[in-house]
């Protein structure tokens, strides 16, 4: 079984919080960071030439000012580059299949994503949808909540990069909560899977910013009536595996909209 790996310990704390005051600004320059930061301006400078995280998550414009390619606040200005569809749960379920998908594929041939295995990719594509309208009217259901202004990622894919590499099947992203969500046709819990649910969580947390807590989950859309927490190999974390129809117990374990 594969190790995971933690990308915190590869960039250091300083640089995590330089990419961070970058990510939810509007254009920082170096000795404005500095000044944030109380540190030495030449040291700054050096850090947003050399550190990987600052070379593949942000750029420069020609006035000198840091951006982050993903901005760190609602909506997520930059995601939609980088997914196969992106937008707000309203504009997801008042799609059609047909339309949705059609969106799905043009995004993703926008992003690199490889569409050659056609049939059982779109499928799953399919699959992965009704799977999601069924939660939100599970939702919409259960509890009184802001679900029209979550954002919502399908084939979340980062491919530039090479220190820093996320995927994602779909991504919920409620404000203080980044639901990533890796859905699988199966029935039966495979823990090489229970892996790459987890894998890319390190890298959605400096994506997304230290307000946002990213919860990963695997779903098994072949199975029913299943949910429960499963420990990622090699790890202390356990995360929560469940079957389509019970995937809104996810979403209550940590917003807690059933009562006891």
């Amino acid at each position: 079984m594969p190790t995971m790996t933690d990308p915190h310990n590869r960039f250091s704390a300083t640089e995590q919080r330089i990419y961070a005051l970058i990510a939810r600004g509007n254009g920082l320059k170096a000795r404005e960071i500095a000044g944030l930061l109380r540190m030495d301006k030449a040291d700054i400078s050096r850090l947003l030439v050399r550190s990987a995280l600052m070379r593949e998550l942000c750029y420069q414009d020609l006035d000198y000012r840091w951006h982050a390619l993903i901005r760190q606040q609602s909506p997520h200005e930059g995601l939609y580059e980088c997914s196969g569809w992106y937008g707000y749960a309203s504009e997801f379920w008042a799609q059609s299949e047909e339309e949705w998908l059609a969106s799905l594929e043009e995004g993703c041939q926008r992003i690199g994503r490889n569409l050659n295995d056609t049939r059982g990719l779109i499928h799953s594509f399919r699959d992965c949808r009704q799977t999601m309208l069924r939660l939100f009217e599970d939702l919409r259901s259960m509890a009184e909540l802001p679900l029209e202004n979550w954002e919502l990622v399908f084939e979340l894919r980062f491919n530039r990069a090479r220190y820093i590499r996320v995927y994602a099947d779909v991504l919920v992203l409620t404000g203080d909560r980044a639901f990533c969500l890796e859905f699988k046709m199966k029935n039966a819990i495979d823990p090489e899977e229970v892996f790459q649910a987890a894998k890319y969580v390190p890298y959605l947390e400096i994506l997304l910013g230290p307000t946002v807590d990213v919860i990963p989950a695997l779903v098994l859309t072949g199975a029913a009536d299943l949910f429960e927490f499963v420990p990622v190999p090699n790890t202390d974390y356990s995360l929560p595996v469940a079957s389509g129809d019970m995937l809104f117990n996810v979403f209550n374990e940590y917003i807690g909209f059933l009562s006891e």
